[in-house]
């Protein structure tokens, strides 16, 4: 059974930096394609960042290209989202997304999930 931890959230200041990091267990990273989904109050869950399954072809949601970064580490089985020069618009909880297809770009496409982390921004 897939279960995907998350850790590392937390509440800053606009212009700060967090890292987010999900653990990956009953799989191998390099079974399935990873990615992060943010949902703020209110709104619906969107997709922020996701690779491949060998780790390549990231891609981002236009309003983080150039200050988050996703990144693996199929030795530790574990995905991290970098997240630089934070702003108040991406508070939200940010949950953590895996398939076992190649790639998936859109949040429906995702099939496991972890529970959410909540990250807070203030201006």
């Amino acid at each position: 059974q897939v279960q995907l931890d998350e850790s590392g959230g937390g509440w800053v200041q606009a212009g700060d930096s967090l890292t987010l990091s999900c653990v990956l267990s009953g799989r191998t990273l390099s079974s399935m394609t990873m990615g992060w989904v943010r949902q703020a109050p209110g709104k619906e869950r969107e997709f922020v960042a996701a690779s491949a399954r060998d780790g390549t072809l990231p891609d981002y949601r236009d309003s983080v290209k150039g200050r988050f970064t996703l990144s693996r580490d199929n030795n530790l089985n574990t995905v991290s989202l970098q997240m630089d020069s934070l702003e108040p618009e991406d508070s939200a909880t940010y949950y953590c997304a895996g398939s076992t297809k190649w790639s998936c770009l859109i949040v429906g496409c995702f099939t496991s999930w972890g529970q959410g982390i909540q990250v807070t921004v203030s201006s």
